[in-house]
């Protein structure tokens, strides 16, 4: 029977009395837990021998619990060693202070705390509760003191903010991203009186809901202020007898600076630390734990000793004893007894007379027998010892495909939702999706988990939604600009950029681009032109050339760079029309089906994926052939994208076939479109060297047939086998990773299918084709929730790095990718990593390996059977190992920009922290080029940059490799950017019967000046960059629209937009009516307006005449091109009034 709801009848509330449950097997510990929570009236304090078991209990315990109101809480683990120059993520700290602030105030509730947190020594309880600060809408409050008491609180002060623990300040408004919160919030203000406290996303910085309070704990578990300064400065002196002047961190700290690793000097912080037990008011206090705790806590100090001696002679960097950071086993023992606790355990070998049996067992053989014709046998077996059985998937596509095989076996399961759900039946065998990992049974009832049918685990992860990210943003931002880097300017050339200046002329202040040209001479460029101003990319910033200004050489260099444009662009037009009288498949779209099955995906799609789905979609429908890539870093769900289309085609009666780097790949993606199709009556076969002969020849007998109708292989799918009955898709995964012969025979199919492409880092060849229009392109930049970027490191090769790099991991419950790409001494490297580390288990794979050997130990790897996988790079485009976070690569240098960022992409697919550390030989003997690859991919730690590293690639390595040396050498003197909108230019020109010239240059750059301030006050938007960017975008902003949406977007995140930054939003509004009529130049002052007109403007010549006619005095021609209108206006906003109807009547 189920056992009944009341266990705490029979239990012992004595302290230090241990109750004991016995017979608790697999994940009816968590049940156990969950049933103790909902009847106890107080806390449970759920100790567990590591960190890594935290969150999956977490999500077992919140099942079993239903729609209870339990509260489960953690203390997470800092993830980093003991005296460790790493820091928490901000995060991690995030959840221990919320942690830590709300257990005071919990009177019912569940808190999981590993060993490693319920050793630890924690900031002062005083602290956490008077650095507290709650702010209400409607109350007063000094704006400085806010910003002062922020930085008290350990708050960092940055131009944007995204991270717990952020803030930034622009005119009235307050951005902060509180730690413990879920969202960054915006505090606007009127005067002194908090106006409106909203939430907003960090991606998009636009706000979403409002609140009337937020609670703002501590942004740090140490305190910042000049108070702790002090008590530090004072408790070093007394800890340690080394030179003060000798220790950096003494120095920084003293300075107000807080360096990585300061956590583990948390007591020179405080008078004196507290522990967990010091957060807990509740008296009804449960201790629950498995099994005996002295091993992981004896394994624990061990650490913590051996690293004390390695470090405790650092005179630079002295570190304080282990007994001021950590209790002991008899410290924590001692706190412990003065509660009761309750020992759930396994067996019943214990001699204790208070043992109460709750009878659950073990969960029996259950696992499918896949080559066996009955291979639910042993599940079969069971079925009459069980009243009723429950079997949990992993995800709800899982839960689809068990249906099915469940059935085919004669099996009849019924669906249920929720473990009460499941009590409520009879009988029978019941399928949910379920979080528990083990199953176990009791007298009538079983419960039968994924990982015993199939002895594998899969943890899914849910993803935000947040706004997407425009690719013109990630190529066109000027955001990055260091003074020195190469700029162009449309009409002037290629300088150099020295900053943003404010100059003040005749009562008016501007802000103005400073370029440097050769031989010293300076050009301002007035920030309403930026549309004029282009990044310099396409070859090494370095050797960018560097005009004179007024020379003819940018002119000549221009007009060569625009007659290969022409003949590029001729050549684009030429395939556009051979693509448009190929007709291509036109794929008819069951809008009811379709919205079922993208409904099934069980993640919240993002924007960039909503985007590119739309855009595939509609091409699939289009007469032509598509060829679309979608760029997007691993794990950004391009699979998504690519099942969606593959069910667009299925419904138009098409096979697809899907083309991927490696066998293992294939595999994965089988298994994932198996999982994702489960529901619809599709049959899908994977083609690999794993399948016996008959097998492959009865899939291809299939596959000509029609009756498979998606099929996953490598390149063997391009050698004419399988024939297709009807191909209409064909997807290609990672196409960087074919050979030339394999890509040719790709370029035959493009005239005749829909062809998609999905990428994490396109080859710039791509990536050029794509931005120049020959393909189309799709960018999800938008990373799961919860993913953290990769902390990237490159260094000198040390075996103490490398013992240190995995142990940090291994202490956290994860795994290791140990990168050494050559076969020959791929062994000696393993052997020296297992002789570094003798407690761990090491396995080696490469491309020379049996296949079936290397599936195996890429299956034991994800399975995880070993700690570290050293490998070559047959793992660029392996399975994803969600527990694998840290990456080493020996001799980073010799591996190219592309491979760099997809082996990096292997770690960082879960919510931890991963770490890449690229290791090199003695920097000298580095080539300058390697040193640039390794400096872009460590400077880009950002989620989403791969699309970015594809146009440094072009930088590093130089166009001519990949454009060919003629189109390279015009964009060595002009830039990538601008000859790709040269190229743009061109198409468009060609398109519209004209041919391309320099005039097509000189459009929008009409002259305004009307005697007032226009720009974006630095006391509105502080950070330069962003300031940069934001004129960028203002100046390029295609029509009145656009501009609309950037005001909007700037009062959202600025606040109230000042009179100069409204003055700039007009002038550049202004701007675009006046370059449509051909208006090169307005100047307005209060005497006169003045207009120049090109040789041929868009305005109604005939009411020129007629204005200039009724009044001569007024209205004046001078030279056919320029009118002078004589008219006092003594204020800007009569000027305005002026020109607004003399536009009106020309034709604006």
């Amino acid at each position: 029977m189920i056992p009944s709801d009341n266990l705490l009848q029979d239990l012992n509330h004595k302290p230090g009395f241990t109750n004991r449950f016995s017979q608790v097997h697999g994940s009816a510990f968590a049940l156990t837990i969950a049933q103790v929570a909902a009847e106890y009236d107080g806390l449970l304090m759920v100790l567990l021998p590591d960190a890594a078991s935290t969150f999956p209990l977490k999500r077992e315990i919140e099942y079993f619990l239903g729609d209870s109101q339990v509260p489960v809480m953690t203390l997470p683990d800092w993830e980093t060693l003991p005296y460790d120059y790493f820091s928490p993520h901000q995060d991690i700290i995030s959840e221990r202070l919320q942690t830590l602030y709300q257990l005071p105030r919990l009177n019912k509730g569940i808190l999981l705390l590993p060993v490693s947190s319920a050793l630890q020594k924690l900031p002062s309880r005083n602290y956490i509760e008077q650095q507290c600060l709650l702010l209400k809408t409607g109350q007063t409050i000094n704006f400085e003191t806010l910003r002062i008491q922020l930085d008290n609180n350990g708050y960092t002060c940055v131009a944007n903010v995204m991270e717990h623990g952020e803030f930034a300040v622009r005119g009235s408004i307050l951005d902060l991203f509180p730690m413990g919160a879920s969202s960054p919030i915006r505090i606007e203000l009127f005067d002194d009186e908090i106006d409106s406290l909203r939430y907003f996303e960090p991606e998009s910085q636009l706000t979403t809901e409002k609140v009337s309070e937020i609670n703002l704990l501590p942004a740090r578990e140490y305190p910042t202020n000049e108070n702790a300064v002090a008590t530090f400065r004072q408790n070093w002196r007394a800890a340690f007898d080394s030179n003060i002047k000798e220790s950096s961190i003494y120095r920084d700290v003293s300075n107000g600076i807080f360096p990585a690793g300061i956590e583990y000097y948390l007591p020179l912080f405080f008078d004196q630390l507290s522990t967990i037990f010091d957060f807990i008011d509740n008296d009804k206090l449960l201790i629950v734990r498995r099994g005996d705790l002295t091993k992981p806590i004896n394994s624990f100090w061990n650490e913590l000793n051996e690293r004390y001696e390695q470090y405790r002679y650092d005179i630079e960097r002295p570190i304080v004893e282990p007994h001021s950071l950590f209790l002991n086993d008899s410290e924590l023992f001692s706190q412990l007894n003065q509660f009761a606790s309750l020992s759930l355990q396994k067996s019943t070998k214990e001699k204790t007379e208070n043992a109460i049996s709750l009878n659950y067992s073990k969960c029996p053989s259950v696992q499918i027998e896949h080559r066996s014709t009955s291979p639910f046998n042993h599940l079969k077996e069971v079925l009459d010892d069980y009243q009723k059985i429950l079997i949990c998937a992993e995800s709800s596509g899982r839960q689809e495909v068990l249906r099915e095989l469940l059935v085919k076996n004669d099996i009849q399961p019924e669906n249920v939702t929720s473990w009460q759900s499941f009590k409520e039946i009879s009988d029978g065998v019941a399928l949910t999706t379920a979080a528990p990992q083990q199953g176990f049974g009791s007298d009538d009832f079983l419960v039968i988990c994924e990982s015993d049918l199939f002895g594998s685990q899969v943890l899914q992860s849910r993803r935000r939604s947040d706004k997407g990210v425009s690719p013109d943003l990630l190529i066109h931002s000027l955001a990055e600009l260091k003074p020195g880097d190469p700029v162009v300017h449309v009409d002037q050339g290629v300088g150099r950029y020295l900053g943003l200046q404010t100059l003040e002329a005749g009562g008016v202040t501007s802000e103005f681009l400073t370029l440097e040209y050769s031989g010293g001479d300076k050009l301002y460029v007035p920030v309403q032109s930026l549309h004029l101003i282009h990044r310099f990319s396409g070859s090494n910033p370095e050797t960018a050339p560097w005009h004179k200004l007024g020379s003819e050489s940018w002119s000549k260099a221009k007009r060569k760079a625009i007659e290969k444009a022409r003949d590029t662009a001729a050549e684009l037009l030429d395939l556009y029309a051979r693509r448009a009288a190929e007709k291509g498949i036109r794929h008819k779209l069951d809008l009811s089906d379709y919205e079922k099955f993208a409904s099934e995906f069980e993640f919240e799609v993002t924007p960039d994926q909503a985007q590119s789905i739309e855009a595939v979609v509609k091409d699939m429908q289009a007469s032509t052939p598509m060829d679309r890539l979608v760029c997007g870093d691993v794990g950004f769900g391009k699979t998504e994208v690519a099942m969606r289309a593959a069910f667009v085609a299925i419904q138009s009666g098409m096979q697809v076939a899907m083309l991927v780097p490696t066998t293992l790949l294939a595999q994965q993606h089988f298994n994932s479109f198996q999982d994702r199709f489960a529901q619809w009556p599709v049959n899908i076969g994977v083609l690999s060297r794993f399948q016996t002969k008959k097998e492959q020849e009865e899939l291809l007998a299939n596959v000509e047939s029609g009756k498979i109708d998606i099929v996953i292989g490598t390149h063997r799918l391009l050698t004419g086998k399988p024939k297709f009955k009807e191909l209409g898709l064909l997807l290609i995964d990672e196409e960087h990773r074919f050979g030339v012969r394999q890509k040719e025979i790709l370029k035959s199919y493009r005239a005749k299918v829909d062809i998609l492409t999905l990428t994490a880092t396109p080859i710039p060849r791509t990536l050029n084709m794509s931005m120049s229009g020959m393909r189309d392109l799709s960018i999800i930049a938008t990373p799961p929730a919860k993913r953290l970027a990769i902390k990237t490191f490159v260094r000198q090769h040390n075996l103490p790095l490398i013992k240190e790099a995995i142990q940090r991991e291994i202490r956290r419950g994860g795994q290791v990718y140990f990168l050494h790409n050559s076969v020959d001494s791929i062994e000696r490297v393993a052997r020296e990593i297992k002789e570094l580390l003798p407690e761990i288990e090491v396995a080696t794979a490469h491309g020379q390996m049996r296949e079936r050997n290397l599936e195996e130990v890429m299956k034991q790897f994800y399975h995880q059977k070993y700690h570290v996988l050293v490998c070559t790079t047959i793992i660029e485009t392996g399975i994803d190992v969600p527990t694998a976070n840290t990456i080493i690569m020996d001799r980073a240098d010799k591996l190219g920009l592309a491979q760099l960022h997809q082996l990096r992409g292997r770690v960082g697919r879960s919510h931890h922290q991963a770490y890449a550390y690229l290791l090199t030989p003695n920097p000298k003997t580095i080539t300058k080029d390697a040193k640039k690859r390794l400096e872009a991919i460590g400077n880009l730690e950002d989620l989403g940059a791969g699309f970015i590293l594809a146009t440094h690639d072009l930088e590093i390595r130089g166009a001519g490799e990949l454009l060919g040396d003629e189109q390279s050498g015009h964009m060595q003197t002009i830039g990538f950017t601008l000859y790709m909108d040269l190229l743009d230019r061109a198409v468009n020109a060609l398109k519209s019967g004209l041919e391309p010239s320099l005039k097509m240059t000189q459009d929008n750059q009409t002259e305004i000046s009307l005697g007032e301030s226009a720009l974006l006050p630095e006391s509105f938007v502080p950070d330069v960059g962003l300031r940069l960017s934001l004129y960028k975008r203002i100046a390029s902003a295609k029509d009145a629209e656009a501009l609309r949406q950037l005001q909007v977007e700037l009062i959202d995140r600025f606040g109230l937009l000042p009179d100069a930054t409204k003055a700039l939003f007009h002038a550049t509004e202004l701007k675009q009516r006046l370059s449509k009529l051909g208006i090169t130049k307005l100047d307005a002052n209060q005497s006169s307006i003045t207009l120049e007109f090109t040789a041929e403007p868009n305005i109604d010549t005939a009411k020129l005449i007629q204005l200039i006619q009724t009044n001569p005095t007024k209205y004046k021609l001078i030279q056919g091109t320029v009118l002078k209108v004589s008219s006092p206006n003594e204020s800007v906003e009569q000027r305005k009034q002026q020109i607004d109807s003399l536009i009106a009547t020309l034709g604006g």
